[in-house]
């Protein structure tokens, strides 16, 4: 059974946009089913934003091309209104990666923010960097 898996968009960027980086490996694993990436649409939106910026210098179609190797392999879900009831994060930015987590009834979260790895104790769903997520699925 694949890992149900909620990435803030700094991790989705550096798998998408650093081909030979640290976390590429993660574009495999999810290719392969054996994970299935978690997004809402407010998740979604950011990664097109985020994509978008100056300092990645990709023209329109590069970012196409960039969220079609991700998305197609997401399964995208609805956030209830209220959103579920989650930590206070130091980052308002980074709450919807935690109504997505419960909303999806994700496996974990892997992140590299630091506003999100300090609610790890608080959380009732795991949140991991991605070296100790790759331990965990032993890629």
């Amino acid at each position: 059974m694949p890992f149900r898996v909620v990435f803030d968009t700094n991790t989705v960027l550096s798998a998408l946009v650093f081909a030979k980086g640290q976390l590429a490996w993660l574009r495999q694993v999810w290719c392969e089913g054996q994970i299935i990436p978690l997004i809402s649409q407010t998740t979604e939106q950011e990664l097109v934003r985020v994509l978008a910026y100056p300092k990645f210098k990709l023209s329109q179609a590069e970012q196409e091309v960039l969220l079609a190797e991700y998305l197609p392999f997401c399964e995208k879900v609805a956030i209830p209104e209220p959103p579920p009831v989650v930590p206070e994060c130091r980052d308002t930015k980074d709450t919807p990666f935690l109504w997505l987590a419960i909303a999806a009834n994700a496996d974990c979260l892997v992140t590299g923010d630091k506003d999100l790895l300090a609610l790890a104790d608080q959380f009732t769903i795991l949140i991991l960097t991605a070296g100790v997520f790759k331990e965990q699925i032993a890629v």
